[in-house]
């Protein structure tokens, strides 16, 4: 069969076979079908993650923001290279919806993750180059799967954009971790009310030398942030530490941390419930995808959506009007 073909019509049971075989080489083909955005492609995709659904969940799935210049890849690597020398498998994925306009993601050059781009028990994937958010996040969460179903047990999911993006990886990860720069008093940067809600830690890199005691001046103004704030779960108080992506020091601690929230969670219920919640809040994300990819995409449909878009910005029809009439075309 040519590679042409192969690729027009893949063999979901040859590549579901391969990926559960830890073939690195299966699940990059396999993260393309699900990437791609022919029609034929996303059914096969469906088909490939609900065949590999019995070989997923297993793996613990940590979410990573943090401000430009902050050391997100340094600290990916350092702590991706622990992993591996404590037996673990590390994958690593990125949320960028902003990778279309500002030339591609931070991920896209592995010379900042130097050692764990070459080792053989972690594997690196960008977010795709195009799309929404939404859209992003959607393909991400795939991934995130197919990784979990060719072994990997550690998957770390890096935010690159900001705002929204932060959500979605909170929403599809099972801790989430902000990284901070050492600063002191009016220089916090990271007190913004809504990322700290969502942190299940800070951790503040950059603790050595002459920065040393900058970073835990930083972490005890954090501390005092935190307590003005209502945690996220009343099993678990957000712990601040310091740690040196560069020197490796306090990484340990930092997964320490990480091992001890999963505990926690699951000790009380709430890891499970998550889980549950996150599934059926990507069924409604998907639904909405598909619904509005419709719109865009049916040509019967189009049409009349463009009528009703000059419509409403001409004031002839109010907003409201031309949504329920949207909504009746795609029953």
């Amino acid at each position: 069969m040519s590679s042409r073909s192969s690729a027009s019509s893949p063999d979901i049971d040859a590549l579901a076979r391969d990926l559960r075989a830890s073939s690195r080489a299966a699940l990059a083909r396999a993260i393309t079908l699900v990437e791609s955005r022919r029609a034929d492609h996303q059914a096969a995709a469906r088909e490939l993650v609900q065949a590999l659904l019995p070989q997923t969940g297993h793996a613990i799935r940590v979410g990573i923001t943090g401000s430009p210049g902050v050391g997100k890849s340094t600290t990916i690597d350092a702590l991706g290279m622990y992993l591996i020398a404590h037996g673990h498998k590390v994958a690593v994925l990125a949320v960028d919806p902003s990778s279309a306009r500002t030339g591609g993601s931070i991920l896209g050059d592995k010379t900042r993750m130097a050692r764990l781009a070459h080792a053989d028990h972690a594997f690196i994937r960008p977010s795709p180059a195009s799309g929404t958010l939404g859209g992003v996040a959607a393909k991400t969460r795939e991934a995130m799967l197919l990784c979990e179903a060719a072994g990997f047990d550690i998957i770390l999911v890096e935010t690159v954009g900001i705002g929204q993006s932060e959500t979605a990886v909170c929403d599809m990860t099972d801790f989430f971790l902000a990284l901070m720069l050492p600063g002191g008093g009016d220089e916090l940067q990271g007190i913004k009310k809504g990322l700290v809600e969502l942190a299940d830690m800070i951790a503040i890199n950059k603790a050595d030398g002459d920065n040393l005691k900058r970073a835990n001046i930083t972490a005890a103004d954090y501390r005092g942030a935190l307590h003005l704030l209502a945690p996220r779960s009343e099993h678990w108080h957000p712990p601040v530490v310091t740690y040196s992506a560069m020197t490796g020091k306090g990484i340990a601690e930092l997964w320490q941390k990480i091992i001890e929230h999963r505990k926690a969670m699951t000790a009380s219920g709430e890891f499970a419930q998550r889980r549950r919640e996150q599934q059926v809040k990507w069924m409604w994300s998907m639904l909405e995808q598909r619904l509005m990819a419709r719109l865009r995409t049916d040509a019967a449909i189009r049409g009349k959506v463009r009528k009703l878009e000059a419509e409403v910005a001409g004031g002839h029809i109010a907003p409201a009007v031309a949504a329920e009439q949207l909504a009746e075309m795609l029953q």
